[in-house]
Parts: structure tokens; C-alpha cells; sequence
């Protein structure tokens, strides 16, 4: 078989996977063509822009996506600004002066309002934001199935309970995981998002000092990678939101490094070294590290799978006309 045939195989096959891969053809991929037909475009060049500026951005969209579908699914409740009737979730523990990028969604928006109003969702926004942030930093790109709907209402306590923490034991961010349909597979794929982007030093500071309680660094964590990261993040309050590379090969590039710095036992997070720990997500890590394509084709798929938890769609929910507050 000559690679060319063998291209159109593995394309055909993942056309194939994506089209099967949302529920009862609630979503599907032509849904604004007639309605708004330069919106993928429009996205693009907003998430390009802002690419531009402040390259972090593309980390931060595809966080702040990937924290709208874990609470509600993905329905925008993430960028709900709180009302008199609920708190929201911009100001729970995992998001408080972490997530970014609202306004790169609500620049989108406007120009979508002038150009096809009241019609496209800010979920359908965040979502294709994700992919062309993801594509910007040299990822894969993958279909979006469109027509997600807008919902009426956000939780702060839902935020703090459903969303994985850097602290989490791995048993408890794949119960999370699974609480949406995602499986372990997903949780490995996912986690390789953290091939882009920064953290802040207070997710990881106890690995560095004082792990698990022992009043020692931990044990598993490379030590020049130690001294370097205690230079970073020194032992004071003051350090806890000082910034560091979740990659640090190559912090603003999306590409399977990620994976062989788990291998190499220079991960960041606690979270994301556990891995390592489970022989099962160990295998799928050690595979990962080796073949970037592998990588790339699955966390493509994850995605898809991740943009379709908690969907509204048909008269459920609304269009809302700015992404921070409900009609």
C-alpha cells in the first residue's frame, strides 16, 4: 500500500469516527451554513488576532473550554458573569485568577452579532475557539459539529465539586472524567493539552517542598528539573502566582513532549506525573511519547468526545446576544 493510498485511508477512516461520534444528529457540521456561513472564518481570524498579541491565549482558550463542558456541559455557563439569582463560576477555587480569555470569545461574538444576530451560540464559539487555538500552537485540527445551545444559569459550587485538580488523586480525576463520558483513554489525551501553556506555582509548590506532608520534595521529580523549578516558585506565599511552563521544551508548541517529560519524570503537576503511576495510563503515555501522529489523531477524536458532554440543543436553553449574561 503506497502512502498516498494510505493517507486517504486514515482520512476517510477519521471522517468516518467523527461523523458517528455526536449523539442522534443533534449537532452537525453544515448547522450555520445558511444561517451565518462565515463563522468558522470569523473565529479564526479572532482567535488568530488575539494570538498575535499574547500567544499564552491559545493555553487559556482551550482551558477555558475544556472547564465549560466539565460543569453544566458545554453550554458557555463558564463565561456567565454572576446575577442576583446564582454565583457563577468565573470565581471558583479552579478558575479564580486563572482562566482567561473571555474576552477574545466576547470580541467574537460582537462580530457575529453584527453579521448574523442572535444566531450562533457562545457555546459553538468557545468550542471552535479551542480548535483553532489548538491549530494556531501546530495541533490538529478536527470537524465541529455545530448547534449547541446557550444555558440560563452557572454554579460556583458546581465548578469547585466537578472540575479536576492538580491535587487530585488519579482515581478521582477519572471518576470526574467518567461522570462526563469520557473515559481513561480520554483522561490521558486530555491531559496531553498540557503540552501548551503555564501554571501557576501553588498547583505544584508542595512537590517541590513539602510533598504529601513529608516536609521533603518529591521523590519522583527529576532533580535538576527540582532545583530549577524552586528558583521559579521559592518557598513563600509571595511565589504562589508566579508562572511557570507546563512544558518546558516547548512551552508554546502543541506536540507530544508533554508525554516523553512524564517519561523523563520532569512533568509539572503532580496530576499529570501520576500517570506514570497506573501501568495502564503508563502504557498509553510511553505510546504517546513515541508516535506524535498517534497523539495527535486521538486527542482530535478526545475533543470531539469532550465537545459533546451536557449538550442543549433545539428549544433547550437560548442564543444569547452577549456571552456574559443570559437574554
Amino acid at each position: 500500500m503506497d502512502h498516498k493510498t494510505l493517507f486517504c485511508l486514515t482520512i476517510t477512516s477519521c471522517l468516518v469516527f467523527f461523523s458517528a461520534s455526536f449523539p442522534n444528529g443533534q449537532l452537525n457540521y453544515n448547522f450555520y451554513d445558511g444561517s451565518c456561513p462565515n463563522l468558522s472564518m470569523t473565529v479564526r481570524w479572532g482567535v488568530w488576532a488575539a494570538f498575535q498579541n499574547d500567544t499564552r491565549i491559545a493555553a487559556s482558550l482551550l482551558r477555558l473550554h475544556f472547564h465549560d463542558c466539565f460543569v453544566n456541559g458545554c453550554d458557555g455557563s463558564v463565561l456567565l458573569d454572576d446575577t442576583k439569582d446564582f454565583k457563577g463560576e468565573k470565581n471558583a477555587l479552579p478558575n479564580r485568577n486563572s482562566v482567561r480569555g473571555f474576552e477574545v470569545i466576547d470580541s467574537i461574538k460582537a462580530e457575529l452579532e453584527r453579521a448574523c444576530p442572535s444566531t450562533v451560540s457562545c457555546a459553538d464559539i468557545l468550542t471552535l475557539a479551542a480548535r483553532e487555538a489548538v491549530g494556531l500552537s501546530g495541533g490538529p485540527y478536527w470537524p465541529v459539529p455545530l448547534g449547541r445551545r446557550d444555558g440560563l444559569t452557572a454554579s460556583e459550587k458546581a465548578a469547585n465539586e466537578k472540575l479536576p485538580s492538580p491535587f487530585d488523586a488519579l482515581e478521582n480525576i477519572t471518576a470526574k472524567f467518567a461522570a462526563n463520558g469520557l473515559d481513561v483513554k480520554d483522561v490521558v489525551v486530555l491531559s496531553g493539552g498540557h503540552t501548551i501553556g503555564l501554571a501557576q506555582c501553588f498547583t505544584f509548590k508542595r512537590r517541590l517542598f513539602d510533598f504529601k506532608g513529608s516536609g521533603k520534595p518529591d521523590p519522583s521529580l527529576d532533580s535538576s528539573v527540582l532545583s530549577s523549578l524552586r528558583s521559579t516558585c521559592p518557598n513563600a506565599d509571595g511565589s504562589n502566582t508566579k508562572l511557570a511552563p507546563l512544558d518546558s521544551q516547548s512551552t508554546y508548541s502543541f506536540d507530544n513532549l508533554y508525554y516523553q517529560n512524564l517519561v523523563n519524570k520532569t512533568g509539572l503537576l503532580e496530576s499529570d506525573q501520576a500517570l506514570m503511576d497506573d501501568p495502564k495510563t503508563a502504557a498509553m503515555v510511553n505510546s504517546y511519547s513515541m508516535y506524535p501522529f498517534l497523539f495527535s489523531q486521538d486527542f482530535a477524536a478526545s475533543m470531539v468526545k469532550l465537545g459533546n458532554v451536557g449538550l442543549l440543543t433545539g428549544k433547550a436553553g437560548e442564543i444569547r446576544k452577549k456571552c456574559g449574561s443570559v437574554n
